[in-house]
């Protein structure tokens, strides 16, 4: 496969300098396409996502929905969305789409994240946490425009779909793939994934017994593009598509502290501890007083 070959790190959460054997192997993007108009809500790739990651079954939760959950969980990376949509002409259309981690060229999640090594990005596009540098702070919460990573109390971290990079790196497709009966999802190189999105949207905008004027391939440039893309019936409306923001941008509120607040605040450290040993060398340690002689009237 295109995909095949061992993960290369591009960038990695609080991490100072350059990226340990960058440029070593050169690796293609890959990408996820999902076609929404394809979905069948089946929710087969739930059952995959959850089996391949070994997370137990979760109650679903009836709220006038099919859709199985409110929202993605720490251990439930990957939800079908259901939302009902009244067309001009009266028709009514339930639009599907399935919802996980977008793996965004400029991700906000890594940019907010102040832990070293906690969450990295491949050179292949997939952005990946890794819990055992995980600090618990939930930054990379509020740094995702998508709402995607999820907090776990119990273990104080952070969770989200990793785009089987397990599977990726073995020269496999994610389980979700594997699992679509309908061909909904497709998974390749960006450049292929880009051209199949294309393709279908002007299908979709040249049909002619029912046309969709406004089709088009999500892949926000806001962000740097994603690595999950959707074909979508009127891409001028994605937010009718269970909330999917029309113009994704990071928080700077949660990115300022790294190119500002934390270098001034690393350098009034520093200067700190500079200060505590000067005073140090100049002026000594601090000896014992003599204790003060005893009064008259207590003798």
């Amino acid at each position: 496969m295109a995909t095949e070959g061992t993960l290369q790190i591009k960038a990695i959460s609080g991490h100072p300098g350059t990226v340990p054997g960058r440029g070593a192997i050169r690796e293609l993007e890959v990408a996820k396409l999902v076609d929404v108009t394809t979905c069948i809500g089946c929710k087969a790739c739930e059952v995959a996502c959850v089996e391949w990651n070994d997370h137990p079954f979760r109650e679903t939760v009836f709220d006038n929905t099919y859709q199985t959950m409110p929202t993605t969980e720490w251990n439930y990376y990957n939800l079908i969305k259901f939302n009902e949509h009244s067309r001009e002409d009266g028709t009514m259309m339930w639009l599907m789409r399935k919802d996980q981690c977008m793996h965004c060229a400029d991700p906000g999640c890594l940019r907010a994240c102040p832990a070293d090594g906690a969450i990295v990005q491949y050179t292949n596009g997939i952005v990946d946490f890794n819990q055992d540098n995980c600090i618990g702070c939930q930054f990379c919460i509020s740094g995702c425009p998508f709402n995607i990573p999820k907090f776990n109390s119990e273990s104080n971290k952070v969770f989200k779909c990793t785009l089987c990079s397990d599977r990726v790196g073995a020269g496999l497709e994610p389980a979700c793939i594997k699992a679509c009966p309908t061909g909904c999802l497709h998974f390749g190189t960006k450049a292929e994934m880009k051209e199949l999105a294309e393709t279908r949207a002007a299908q979709l905008r040249n049909d002619s017994m029912f046309p969709w004027p406004n089709a088009g391939v999500y892949d926000p440039q806001s962000i740097g593009g994603t690595h999950v893309m959707y074909v979508l019936h009127d891409i001028t409306k994605p937010e009718l598509y269970g909330g999917l923001p029309s113009d994704p941008r990071i928080p700077m509120s949660y990115t300022f502290w790294k190119y500002l607040a934390k270098p001034v605040l690393l350098a009034m450290a520093l200067l700190s501890l500079l200060g505590v040993f000067f005073y140090y060398i100049f002026t000594g340690p601090k000896l014992p007083q003599p204790e003060p002689p005893a009064r008259e009237e207590e003798l």
